[in-house]
């Protein structure tokens, strides 16, 4: 039954690209990890053209930044901004956000600039400490998966 879910074949289909990606696997580490550190930015529904803006700025493998983006999707990325802009309300000493007394532009914009500049402070740190996690932990798993026997989904039999 879990074999028909679109979200655990999908995972599937992207491990399996990653395994198969051409390099050495010290430029398919930093790539993914160049696309792990634009998927925790705030820059949701740009993050892929960054990532392949960058990888082909940086030179480094353009696949391999774009899978990285994926780790924020629609089900990881609240919980990932919600991280990123505590973290960055806490070390800036900010009170939570909350709706203001008044609709104004003024306020608007000071409540605007509140969240803008937590989430940036935030995405930074998170961002830098995932790609030097992402690098170290893809440079020693990847020729491990490379060796690693991935099964075909079993095809239902046809009965003539």
């Amino acid at each position: 039954m879990w074999r028909r879910w679109a979200i655990i074949r999908q995972f599937k289909l992207n491990l399996l690209r990653f395994i198969r990606l051409h390099g050495t696997p010290n430029d398919i580490a930093r790539g993914f990890a160049l696309g792990i550190f634009i998927g925790m930015t705030p820059t949701f529904g740009l993050q892929m053209l960054i990532a392949i803006f960058f990888a082909m700025l940086l030179r480094e493998n353009k696949l391999a930044a774009v899978l990285g983006v994926w780790i924020t999707n629609p089900l990881t990325a609240p919980f990932i901004y919600a991280a990123e802009y505590e973290t960055g309300r806490v070390l800036l000493g900010l009170n939570r956000v909350g709706m203001p007394q008044e609709l104004s532009y003024h306020t608007l914009c000071q409540m605007g600039s509140d969240v803008i500049l937590a989430l940036a402070l935030g995405s930074l740190l998170f961002a830098s400490l995932s790609y030097v996690i992402t690098y170290a932990l893809t440079l020693r798993l990847l020729p491990l998966l490379k060796q690693a026997r991935i099964p075909r989904w079993p095809r239902p039999r046809r009965h003539f």
